[in-house]
């Protein structure tokens, strides 16, 4: 079966294709396509609290050759769910409105905690010790998602708009941080030691700069001297020498910042990096969905 996600971030919006093959006790999900727009939204909504004519008629263009690259593909269902940005964007219903029209694509805004619980459709439990505790963490363009798991359970989920195209507005929302750190803190002192699990492009491409090899975690010492690095080369320099995107190089190093914070106030001195997102969690509601239909008939 072949499904497709597209998530649109305040950042970015992807596309995600990928198949589901039915051959074990655990399905393989297998990425095939990844196609990655730097739209960055959040300019507009985090300044201004609306997504300007420009950015609005850029995501409708991005949304018609999503449409035909799913109809290609092609795919057996899809979704589209929109994040941080559009969320806080006073004319997002007419924005979702222009791109249903022009493209044929429903575009769902979902909340924060709607958010960490589409992250965590991942199942990442399921690849994880359950005799061991995990905080689960997402830092994106306009928020950061956390999800607690205790010996294989999920036992607390939250959003805080702390993400790293707020701060590189200069607005990094110390109200917001402080509730993080409260949160993660409560959570260290109830369930003690833990490993931290990262999700989401900015820390995927820490563990590609660290050359990390897959399912290889990163100690805390490792991130911060890669957060040391990154930050002390300029941005052209993290573009033609480290070979960042630009929309990737100018957030990176507050991306690094929010993670070394979170393990730091939970005492955790590794974090694992399973290269998953919001985009793999649609895809796994999208199979459940139908499997569930499959059974039904």
């Amino acid at each position: 079966m072949k499904f497709a996600a597209i998530d649109i971030g305040s950042n970015a919006v992807r596309l995600l294709l990928a198949r589901v093959i039915e051959e074990s006790d655990q399905p393989l999900f297998k990425k095939e396509v990844l196609v990655r727009m730097p739209l960055r939204l959040g300019d507009d909504a985090f300044r201004t609290g609306r997504i300007s004519d420009e950015k609005a008629q850029r995501l409708v263009e991005t949304m018609i050759g999503f449409r035909h690259l799913i109809a290609a593909y092609p795919a057996l269902d899809f979704a589209a769910y929109a994040t941080s940005a559009m969320r806080e964007a006073k004319n997002a219903p007419d924005v979702v409105a222009k791109v249903q029209k022009s493209s044929g694509i429903g575009i769902e805004v979902i909340d924060g905690p709607r958010e960490a619980e589409v992250i965590y459709a991942n199942h990442i439990e399921h690849r994880l010790d359950p005799k061991k505790n995990y905080l689960y963490v997402d830092v994106g363009g306009g928020s950061t998602e956390v999800t607690m798991i205790a010996k294989g359970k999920r036992v607390g989920t939250s959003s805080f708009p702390v993400g790293t195209v707020r701060m590189l507005q200069g607005r990094p929302g110390e109200r917001a941080r402080e509730s993080l750190k409260a949160w993660v803190k409560r959570h260290r002192a109830e369930y003690g030691d833990m490993i931290a699990i990262g999700s989401g492009g900015n820390i995927n491409t820490v563990h590609k700069l660290a050359r990390a090899k897959q399912g290889q975690s990163l100690t805390y010492k490792q991130l911060r001297d890669l957060y040391d690095m990154v930050k002390a080369y300029s941005l052209e320099e993290r573009i033609v020498t480290l070979g960042l995107r630009p929309d990737r190089a100018d957030v990176i190093v507050f991306a690094a910042e929010v993670y070394l914070s979170v393990m730091k106030w939970a005492k955790i001195s590794k974090i694992f990096v399973p290269e998953v997102g919001l985009s793999d969690g649609i895809v796994h509601l999208l199979y459940e969905k139908h499997s569930r239909r499959a059974v039904r008939a």
